[in-house]
């Protein structure tokens, strides 16, 4: 017998006279096409699942202490900032950037450091210590990645590849920049010293790439980087979230936590609205998928909705790594720690191995270190520090029962922590919280516990990728992570911009 809670509810009447836009998920690329679509005439809602906005960029406090739960590092801020002018707003009264120098510290297992920078200067002095030889092939390098920012970024990143002939078109710059060849082998065409080809090719497994086999279209990152620097964002990247979700309720639309999304409903190959969890349906002209694409696809459709996208495909598809984060604040400081640390294992390829081919966990493993309260004293109590330590891991392909294996491995987190970069730290955590590939799958409903969705591949890139516009059903679209141009920032939030390409005119549907 159906209780209350489980019989559908009827659609909210609204005297609203615009075109109705649902946004499913209210991550980066969510909040931003919310807000392209409310500036094109849309009435829109935004449901989200968790009782936050953000998505994997969650923010939550525990025990005195933020955290931020996924992206940390602010690049291209100009495309924030457009959203904010999109709104008739200035971004700086409502949002704090605050520029980090150097951009990232690298340590390597043997203590050795290298702070990554635009400074021409002091990143000469540390290559030349390194290998007095890679100088001039890093000065190639940084020229070489301007073009494929160029074509990468600038050309190809608003594109909506809904047909083959996108594809064609870019094609000769991709053949001109050798796309074909994989970052590393891109920066090792340059530079001999190891570490320096580390420095140079890791940027990919910020967007869960392997950088063995990546395009090396994405050595544009360095170039990125160079030109709109790396930032802060005071009060953690939960603050920008904030006031993303802000810009949507000031164009009078609505955000809604706690709504999960059961169905995107279909009628006639058309998308007709949704259904949640609750059984509350909500009609729409277009819906906007920020939801993984992949479960989007498995989950909230129909399968005799699917043509393109069946299980089957999806299955075959590849996907990201996953990530095992930990959450934890200490009650001492520990000011020699930047914002953004990179702490290299004994292993390059052979970790990337395991992670992305064999699929096992291995003994040895990276980690990035994020340390907000470096900067910023709103992030954790007087005295103390917030951390967390992110590690790349199999996803949920590999067989590794995180139910049993969360804490022996956070334990081994904590000591590689404590023997280099944070001395004594088993004796200074306070509070401490972990998430690992099967809370992706649970919490964040990415396929796989993927933590960047479809892996960054050549033939899962652009027109390889699914489209910003759903191939198998009338009006709905997508942004976010698995969709094009792919993940990080700025990348989820370049996919929204897409969509000013693909949607209608609210106009055009009254």
């Amino acid at each position: 017998m159906l209780t209350e809670l489980d019989r559908p509810q009827a659609p909210v009447a609204t005297s609203d006279p615009r075109p109705h836009a649902v946004v499913v998920g209210s991550g980066f690329g969510g909040l931003a096409a919310a807000i392209r679509l409310g500036a094109r005439g849309y009435r829109v809602t935004v449901l989200e699942k968790l009782d936050a906005p953000g998505g994997r960029a969650y923010a939550f406090e525990q025990d005195g202490f933020r955290f931020d739960a996924g992206p940390s590092i602010v690049t291209a801020t100009w495309i924030f900032e457009e959203l904010w002018r999109l709104c008739g707003r200035r971004m700086a009264d409502d949002v704090t950037l605050v520029p980090l120098d150097p951009f990232y510290r690298v340590r390597f297992a043997d203590g050795d450091v290298f702070d990554c920078s635009a400074d021409d200067t002091r990143m000469r002095e540390q290559i030349r210590r390194l290998d007095p030889a890679d100088e001039a092939g890093w000065e190639r390098f940084i020229r070489e990645s301007e073009p494929m920012y160029r074509i990468g970024f600038e050309e190809m990143g608003h594109i909506p590849f809904d047909s083959l002939w996108d594809m064609v078109k870019i094609a000769p710059g991709l053949v001109r920049l050798r796309g074909e060849r994989s970052v590393y082998a891109h920066v090792a065409r340059y530079v001999r010293n190891e570490k320096l080809r580390f420095v140079l090719s890791f940027h990919p497994l910020f967007v869960g790439g392997n950088p063995f086999n990546v395009t090396s279209v994405y050595a544009l990152i360095s170039h990125l980087e160079r030109i709109g620097g790396v930032h802060y964002t005071m009060g953690g990247t939960g603050a920008l979230v904030a006031g993303l979700a802000d810009l949507v309720r000031g164009q009078g639309n609505t955000v809604r936590l706690n709504a999960e999304v059961a169905e995107i409903t279909v009628d006639g190959g058309r998308a007709t609205g949704v259904r949640l969890a609750s059984g509350e349906t909500l009609a729409a002209d277009v819906v906007v998928s920020n939801a993984d694409v992949a479960w989007t696809y498995r989950h909230l459709l129909a399968a005799e909705a699917r043509r393109k996208w069946s299980d089957g495909r999806l299955d075959r598809m590849q996907y990201s790594n996953g990530l095992f984060v930990w959450y934890f604040g200490t009650d001492r400081r520990y000011d020699d720690v930047h914002h953004h640390t990179i702490s290299v294992g004994p292993r390059y390829r052979g970790l990337i191995d395991d992670i992305f081919k064999h699929k096992k966990l291995a003994d040895d493993f990276s980690l990035y270190l994020y340390r907000p309260s470096a900067g910023d004293p709103s992030m954790a109590p007087e005295g103390c520090d917030s951390f967390y330590a992110l590690v790349p891991v199999p996803n949920l392909d590999a067989d590794v029962d995180w139910a049993e294996q969360a804490e022996p491995f956070r334990r081994r987190v904590e000591a590689a922590l404590s023997a280099t970069l944070l001395p004594g730290l088993e004796n200074h955590v306070v509070t401490s919280r972990v998430a690992t590939p099967i809370d992706f799958r649970d919490r964040l409903l990415s396929y796989k516990g993927a933590g960047f969705s479809l892996a960054p591949v050549l033939w899962q890139s652009a027109w390889f990728r699914p489209h910003n516009r759903s191939e198998d059903v009338e009006r709905l679209y997508f942004v976010g992570a698995g969709t094009h141009p792919g993940a990080g920032l700025p990348g989820v939030v370049s996919s929204a911009k897409v969509l000013d390409t693909v949607v209608p005119d609210a106009a055009a549907l009254v």
